[in-house]
């Protein structure tokens, strides 16, 4: 088919939190969506938010970022649609907060899957495209446990600190192409993930970062506003 028009970004854990938040201020500078993630109804929910481009439609890919085949059918069902893809932000995550003594090795392989492993997938199927388009922006959700990892992090952090080092590689290797590539390290986000592993007694609302704000950041990063920091980690900071 024609390339879209409007620029498509592919994003993973779009149904709610950081993801979704991001969605809605691409959508808002006219970008098409492809919304990504294992819940359907809830991305297919979250979807129906979203102004959309005059003659364009939002996409929902359900996507499990820990199985190879599942990264690669969302960026080829997104050119199959498109014709291009402009960005892709690796935001699905999973972040078990265990003791040393209590992780396994079948959770630090969970862990390396969700965080890195699918990322860096997505980003081999997606290299090509665009490559050859000669534009291109990654942006790797990270975490600030990559600075200062929180007791039970061991593995999270770990993953995290990888797809750090992805966007060095991917800024260098991809200057030549056009290519851009960040990476955005976030504290903790008052998200149903957060929320999940800390009760609101041990961090209350007002000590985390509403979704928005990281949105902002990888948003400036989408649309060329931080250009000057491809190949960095963006720090954001609890309040």
């Amino acid at each position: 088919m024609n390339e879209s028009a409007s620029p498509i970004a592919v994003i993973t854990g779009a149904g709610s939190g950081i993801g979704l938040a991001t969605a809605r201020l691409l959508a808002d500078s006219g970008w098409t969506i492809v919304l990504a993630g294992r819940r359907e109804q809830v991305l297919r929910e979250a979807a129906s938010t979203l102004p959309a481009p005059a003659g364009a439609a939002h996409l929902v890919v359900a996507t499990d970022v820990a199985e190879r085949a599942s990264c690669g059918a969302l960026i080829e069902r997104t050119i199959a649609a498109f014709g291009r893809i402009d960005a892709l932000v690796n935001n699905a995550g999973h972040a078990p907060l265990v003791p040393i003594a209590r992780h396994t090795p079948e959770m630090v392989r969970e862990v390396f899957a969700i965080n890195a492993i699918g990322a860096a997938d997505l980003i081999l199927a997606v290299w090509p495209h665009m490559s050859r388009r000669k534009s291109g922006r990654i942006v790797n959700v990270s975490s600030i446990a990559t600075v200062d990892p929180f007791p039970g992090f061991f593995a999270y952090a770990a993953a995290k600190a990888s797809v750090e080092l992805m966007v060095k590689s991917i800024a260098k290797e991809g200057a030549s192409a056009g290519i851009r590539a960040f990476a955005v390290a976030p504290g903790a986000v008052e998200t149903p993930m957060l929320r999940s592993i800390i009760p609101e007694k041990s961090l209350p609302k007002s000590k985390a970062l509403a979704p928005e704000t990281v949105a902002r950041v990888i948003a400036d990063c989408v649309l060329g506003a931080r250009d000057g920091e491809s190949g960095r980690t963006i720090l954001v900071p609890n309040p």
